[in-house]
């Protein structure tokens, strides 16, 4: 066959395996050089749809076909994570600060998850006020509008005030209470495969948060079911690596951010330059290591073991909470991270799409365990095969292999 390049803003391309036809909203992207092509380049005047060979077809597939930059909304996105996560930390510093402090007790995290989810729907309003705000997010304000959650609601708007009045770009008058409540309300969208919605976890990995370990905030926007940027706000990642859990610097506190065709970056949130990532290109899965959730309840780590055994895996695995795991898998800290909810959990949009567009955009790959493409199009869940595999595109074969043939002995022991 003849080839000819086939630029990457031209297509979107609908993605079929053998056994699926819905693989259009993942967030695995291939460049350019991946792209089927013929003697002659095709010249649409608006986005088409096409047919892919199958060596293509077997493999989850978005391409964006849009012309837009989301400058404005990835400006924004970023500027709404980091004020979001000022508050998380102020709050993380007085909860560890206290004498009286119980871990059993929620209300720190209460604070800063509907903080959080306030400061990011206001700072998307404003910046975006041209656009109407659909956010898909985990709070709402039904408790705090009970006469039980009125003290919690005072100190939530204390707190969101103050965090806003330290940026210093908004001059309005403090928000009341009632104003606080609208806007943790405006995260009550079902998001789904029609245009632009915003997918926010205003604290991912609330277990970490009271532990005064890692935590996320974590938002993404969705374009037609597409992920098309997301920024992680990972206030406790060393801004060194993480790999066998070790560092040697201090410092912590990252910013990661990707936007779909511009790779991913990083950044400290104090605002240092940012420097482009990429996933490990370990080849031989012997010389990996993997990620998996710092929660037995989160994930079945047995399942996990036998995977990384069937591998080679001599690494003892890194276990961190929150989206921070595809923060530092991003950069190369590791080179696979696995998650296996035990059975009847339905995974939540918010808890990977951020996460997921960080990973694919510096050179990974995010599949379920079948191999499917990550569908964010079909409203607040994430209906998959039995778990999430991510890793870099030379290891995913063996990691599809080992991971089905894990499944199958598990299945036939039961």
């Amino acid at each position: 066959m003849a080839t000819a390049a086939v630029s990457v803003t031209c297509l979107r391309a609908v993605v079929a395996s053998s056994s699926s036809s819905s693989s259009s909203s993942s967030c695995y992207f291939y460049s350019r050089r991946h792209l089927p092509t013929t003697s002659r380049t095709p010249k649409f005047a608006k986005p088409h749809f096409v047919s892919l060979p199958s060596f293509v077809a077997s493999r989850p597939l978005v391409v964006a076909a849009s012309a837009m930059s989301y400058d404005k909304e990835f400006a924004a996105a970023k500027k709404a994570a980091s004020l979001a996560a000022r508050l998380c930390q102020k709050v993380q510093k007085e909860l560890l600060q206290s004498d009286v402090q119980s871990k059993s007790d929620r209300s720190p995290v209460t604070v800063a998850d509907y903080g959080s989810q306030a400061i990011v729907s206001f700072v998307l309003e404003r910046e975006l006020s041209t656009e109407p705000l659909s956010l898909v997010a985990e709070e709402d304000s039904g408790d705090l509008r009970k006469d039980s959650g009125k003290d919690t609601l005072q100190r939530i708007t204390k707190h969101v005030n103050e965090t806003i009045a330290t940026d210093g770009s908004y001059s309005a008058s403090p928000l009341s209470p009632e104003d606080v409540l609208r806007a943790i309300d405006t995260g009550k969208s079902e998001g789904g495969s029609f245009g632009r919605h915003w997918v926010l976890d205003p604290i991912d990995g609330t277990k970490g948060f009271l532990r005064g370990d890692q935590y996320a905030v974590a938002l993404a926007l969705l374009d037609d079911g597409k992920v098309v940027l997301g920024v992680l706000a990972c206030p406790n990642l060393p801004l060194a690596s993480i790999a066998g859990n070790v560092t040697s610097e201090n410092a912590v506190g990252c910013l990661f951010y990707a936007k779909v065709g511009s790779g991913t970056f990083m950044q400290s949130l104090d605002g240092s330059s940012p420097v482009k990532v990429h996933v490990s290109d370990i080849g031989n899965s012997e010389d990996a290591s993997f990620f998996e959730s710092y929660e037995k309840a989160h994930s079945m780590q047995d399942l996990t073991s036998s995977i990384a055994r069937k591998l080679g895996v001599k690494a003892p695995p890194v276990r961190i909470d929150s989206q921070a795991k595809y923060g530092a898998l991003s950069r190369g800290d590791g080179a696979i991270y696995m998650r296996f909810p035990h059975k009847g959990y339905r995974e939540k949009i918010w808890d990977h799409a951020a996460g997921c567009i960080v990973v694919t955009e510096a050179g990974g790959v995010a599949t379920d365990a079948a191999g499917q493409p990550l569908d964010f199009s079909k409203g607040r869940y994430l209906d998959l095969d039995t778990g999430i595999i991510v890793t870099n595109q030379k290891l995913m074969p063996s990691l599809l292999k080992a991971v089905r043939e894990s499944l199958e002995e598990k299945s036939s022991s039961l």
